[in-house]
């Protein structure tokens, strides 16, 4: 599940940015997350399954999520 996204002290205009980007993916705080697919090269880019969705990210923009593992209710 992700427990935040981004790191809420932006110190970068491109860090906001992509913030952005990912709640508009709905990569949203409380979303469940599953990984389903890394690429063959340097493992990227990688393709999660966020709620009932599926969505492809580079390793360097999925690292600003903050990720609960194992948080099944």
């Amino acid at each position: 599940m992700i427990v935040q996204v981004g790191t809420h002290c932006h110190h970068e205009e491109h860090e906001v940015e992509l913030e952005r980007r990912l709640l508009e993916l709905g990569l949203v705080e409380g979303a469940k997350v599953e990984l389903l697919h890394e690429g063959l090269f340097g493992r990227d880019p990688i393709a999660l399954k966020v709620d009932d969705m599926r969505v492809a990210l580079r390793r360097r923009e999925a690292a600003s999520l903050n990720i609960e593992i194992g948080g099944e209710a």
